[in-house]
């Protein structure tokens, strides 16, 4: 197995470590590529307010510093330039023009906010259970069936929106819901969403990221996808690629071990490695587990 990662979040947004710091960590573990995907701009746009996606005022020396780290560590440690999208319907997304001209190597699609019934602004399901618990009684009436819905719903749009290439930590939802707390994952509802999501990433030719992050940060008990995911996904055998989504440079590789025992027990016997663009078009190469 070889060791890589496309999600990677410097100082430049909410990481904590910059893009040098993490170029020599990631050479120093083996790593054959590291690719960087700040949180795209997103207060201009949405009129959200947000300390954790990259300033409108910075974004240019993103692109800059890892143009210029690519040509540093050029035949020791191939460095991609991407960019990890928020979808928030009618307000922002990977398809959206301005992100597709800006010449990037990828871009991840994620979702991370949910739009409330009630009208007021989205909100993230990821954000501390502390904030996350009262808005879903405020704002949701309460229904953590409904936040759940909204959030596969939000994902499914963006699937069919298109326009990026890696779909990043497709279960989020389940990170405050520990124990079951909001939902149920048991549910035939919850198994629906999943195989809803799996067939249209499967129409998509996307590929799906098995995303080690909220072990390392103590958020989860399991990787992203959940194991039953994983399964779903073999079945309509979907092109998976291992990520730390690493906020700090010690981030790297941490929970592979664990992500390539998930991926052999859903049958997986490949990952895959990103080789950059041809053509306008993502390679993806076989990586034998």
């Amino acid at each position: 197995m070889v060791y890589s990662s496309l999600h990677t979040h410097t100082t430049f947004c909410d990481g904590k470590d910059d893009i040098e710091t993490f170029c020599r960590s990631a050479y120093e573990r083996g790593f054959v590529s590291l690719g960087f995907s700040s949180h795209a701009p997103i207060c201009k746009k949405t009129g959200l307010a947000s300390d954790w996606h990259i300033p409108e005022d910075r974004f240019q020396a993103y692109l800059d510093e890892v143009r210029s780290a690519r040509l540093r560590w050029e035949g020791k440690l191939s460095v991609y330039l991407g960019l990890e999208v928020d979808y928030i319907q009618g307000m922002i997304g990977p398809a959206d023009r301005d992100f597709q001209s800006l010449g990037l190597d990828y871009l991840i699609g994620s979702v991370h906010y949910v739009i409330p019934p009630d009208g007021s602004p989205p909100f993230t399901v990821d954000e501390p259970l502390e904030e996350f618990g009262p808005k879903v009684r405020e704002h949701f009436g309460g229904d953590g069936e409904g936040v759940m819905e909204a959030y596969w719903n939000a994902v499914d749009a963006m699937i069919r929106a298109g326009g990026f290439d890696l779909l990043a930590h497709p279960d989020l939802i389940k990170k405050n819901n520990r124990g079951d707390r909001f939902f149920s994952r048991k549910s035939e509802t919850y198994r629906n969403h999943l195989q809803k999501t799996v067939d249209l990433a499967a129409q998509s030719g996307i590929v799906v990221e098995v995303n080690t992050g909220g072990l390392i940060r103590g958020w989860t008990d399991e990787i992203y996808p959940e194991p039953r995911f994983l399964r779903l996904l073999k079945e309509k055998n979907i092109p998976l690629t291992i990520t730390a989504d690493a906020h700090r440079a010690e981030h790297l590789g941490g929970y592979y071990a664990e992500a390539r025992k998930a991926l052999l027990e859903a049958g997986y016997t490949q990952a895959v490695l990103f080789g950059g663009r041809r053509q306008g078009r993502p390679v993806w190469t076989g990586d034998p587990l």
